[in-house]
């Protein structure tokens, strides 16, 4: 814990400057970013032209993976179970239609079209439709895959759910009404459609705290559904390979625990017996945590590894992306049509 302080100094520093810069009026008179995105955007930047020293990476990791997590548990402080209503069976047969139509289209182009092999198929199909890079490797031992097949499908879940990020808040901000979408229907579409879930933490919050808190809820209600495709996957292989084996025990699947953290956290919060400005106070740091988190992903996006992954799987995942933002947009007026 101790060799990790550097590194999480050094990711709270970036932190600290993104909130600096993101409050400054030219920035807010322009482009408007959240201090989540320049964050990121900073992160990326000294990552790729300064070597980050050994020392450092342990807390560059630390902020990325605990730091992360610790601050989605508590984005449950800016919500009430009445807001979870309020997302309703809308929102989760959005996320259940986006999954199994997303994984189905993901598997397919990557087989058929490009002609991958089918461990990659099932990683990038799973990161493209679950919840990223995490998807990827909790999948890898699932479909028995190389660890370069893993490291190539989260490359390439990694490059699409970063544009994601950036795009999608464009997208409604200048074409929101065009689309038809008001601020939870945009939460849902960035849930149910953007990888990872911080990257759907900075679209949606990109947008508004509205957009945020419901972004928030539909992604983890989509990586709540990881557990059940992965069994559901294991006995496919298992019965497809006509041996014993093929899968592996339930009690072997990696569960997102930080999401249970975060029901509890709506579930405090939802009791309403905490003061209304500590829950302020709790939320503005749980915003920095957030913050810091987005510097360390910045300073892991290496550009330069980007060159040893093949086009194919890039041009699998491009598709998959673009089926993602129409597809979600469709299947959403269609929900939305039937239930609103």
């Amino acid at each position: 814990m101790a060799k990790a302080v550097p590194g999480v100094i050094f990711t709270t520093v970036i932190a600290l400057v993104a909130t600096f810069i993101s409050g400054l009026q030219i920035i807010k008179e322009t482009v408007n970013f959240s201090p989540l995105i320049i964050s990121i955007l900073l992160g990326i930047l000294i990552g790729n032209i300064w070597k980050i020293p050994e020392p450092l990476k342990l807390g560059v990791v630390f902020s990325l993976k605990k730091i992360l997590r610790i601050a989605i548990v508590f984005l449950g402080f800016r919500l009430t179970f009445q807001n979870v209503i309020d997302v309703g069976l809308e929102g989760l047969i959005v996320d259940a239609v986006m999954l199994i139509s997303t994984f189905t289209f993901g598997v397919w182009v990557s087989r058929k079209l490009f002609g991958l092999e089918p461990e990659m198929s099932y990683l990038i199909a799973s990161g493209s439709s679950i919840c990223g890079a995490s998807a990827v490797l909790a999948t890898a031992p699932v479909v028995r895959a190389e660890m370069h097949h893993a490291a190539m499908a989260v490359a390439t879940v990694t490059i699409f759910g970063t544009i994601s990020m950036f795009v999608y808040p464009i997208v409604y901000k200048f074409a929101g009404s065009f689309i038809g979408f008001d601020e939870v229907l945009y939460g849902i579409w960035t849930g149910a459609t953007v990888h990872e879930v911080a990257q759907v933490v900075a679209a949606g919050f990109a947008v508004s705290d509205t957009a945020g808190n419901t972004a928030t809820i539909s992604k983890l209600t989509r990586v709540m559904m990881l557990a059940p495709l992965l069994i559901v996957l294991s006995f496919y292989l298992a019965r497809k390979k006509a041996t014993h084996g093929a899968g592996i025990a339930l009690r072997d699947i990696p569960i997102p625990y930080f999401v249970f953290g975060f029901i509890a956290m709506v579930g405090v919060n939802s009791l309403d017996f905490i003061p209304k400005n500590i829950v302020h106070y709790i939320n503005v740091f749980d915003g920095f945590l957030l913050t810091v988190a987005m510097a360390a992903m910045g300073l892991e996006t290496n550009i330069n590894k980007m060159k040893g992954v093949g086009m194919k799987p890039i041009y699998s995942a491009f598709l998959i992306f673009i089926f993602l933002f129409f597809v979600g947009i469709v299947s959403i007026k269609i929900v939305h049509q039937i239930l609103g």
